[in-house]
């Protein structure tokens, strides 16, 4: 019933702001309600602080088009939607550097009468969205701003880097052609002068960074999907795809099968309640990674490459494990 309310008085809101004024008839008409609700909402508007105005002339009520910026017509889900997701967002437990949509959606909040107010404020209580553990990038609001800025205007910057594949720190010119925001921390995805290659870069490994006054294009057919490819996550790695095939058993394998892992998947039940997940990846290194969480309860049945893989970790964490005392 709240959100009917709001749903209501924001429609009425949004127009009154618009055109040069309403009667009661056609204010009922579009907010599809009686002139009684009508005339209750527009005290209710009044009595919010909003300046509503009578033009006894016209029978017309209005709003000084001074009081708001130009209507945007939000409807009472699209409010409380953009409202709760940047408010959880943009909290310190959120996306880093979103900390700005959340003082826009407080502006927003703050802009609408109490009523609307309070009943958004009762609703978003009742939202929370959990997002994984995130790299909070503290001390890189620099880095990730001057990339937005490089990829605005076009500029080359030069990054020094912690690389964890090269394990040393590289110094390199980068084009960046698209920021990223995945799972848990954000990366730059760019042309790098040293591998002569476009690479994938993670923020919080960004020690420097400097803006040139060199100029760049975006390689022409440079899309995002088409350079991951097949990735399990962010890492294609070079040589053909493989075709895998992970057999989980009855404890997980529901589990696995509500998620969509990967654009590729395909899922088949077997009559035991074990789950057969086929996949196409571009390189392993990053799904035998994902599977080991499972532990004891998936196992690799093709490629044999992957099974060799998983096996080898599998020895090496039974000889750490055995070791102790």
């Amino acid at each position: 019933m709240k959100l009917k309310r709001t749903a209501r008085l924001l429609k009425l809101l949004q127009t009154l702001q618009a055109g040069n004024g309403q009667n009661a008839d056609a204010l009922a008409k579009a907010c599809d309600v009686s002139r009684r609700t009508v005339f209750r909402d527009l005290e209710t508007l009044r009595a919010s602080g909003i300046p509503l105005e009578f033009q006894r002339e016209s029978d017309r009520y209005y709003i000084p088009s001074s009081y708001f910026l130009p209507p945007t017509n939000f409807t009472a889900e699209e409010a409380l939607s953009i409202i709760a997701l940047a408010g959880e967002m943009g909290d310190d437990d959120g996306v880093p550097f979103f900390k700005p949509a959340r003082q826009a959606a407080l502006k927003l909040e703050s802009s609408l009468p109490a009523p609307l107010r309070e009943d958004l404020q009762t609703m978003t209580r009742a939202i929370r969205v959990d997002l994984d553990p995130v790299n909070p990038l503290t001390g890189k609001d620099i880095v990730y701003q001057q990339l937005v800025d490089s990829i605005a205007s076009r500029n080359v910057v030069r990054i020094t880097y912690e690389s964890l594949t090269e394990w040393e720190t590289i110094t390199t010119k980068l084009r960046p052609y698209q920021l990223l925001f995945s799972r848990r921390s954000w990366y730059v995805v760019g042309r790098s002068t040293l591998h002569a290659s476009v690479r994938t870069f993670n923020l919080s490994r960004i020690s420097k960074i400097e803006t040139l006054k060199e100029k760049y294009a975006v390689a022409r057919g440079f899309n995002l999907d088409r350079y991951l490819g097949n990735a399990w996550h962010l890492i294609p790695e070079a040589g053909h795809d493989y075709n895998v095939i992970v057999r989980f058993q009855p404890l997980v394998a529901r589990n696995v099968a509500e998620v969509v892992w990967h654009k590729t998947q395909k899922l088949d039940f077997q009559s035991d309640g074990c789950l057969d997940f086929y996949v196409r990846v571009s390189g392993l290194s990053e799904i035998a990674w994902w599977i080991m969480g499972y532990g004891d309860q998936a196992e690799v049945v093709r490629p044999a490459k992957l099974r060799k893989i998983i096996a080898h970790r599998v020895a090496n964490m039974h000889a750490a494990y055995n070791g102790r005392t």
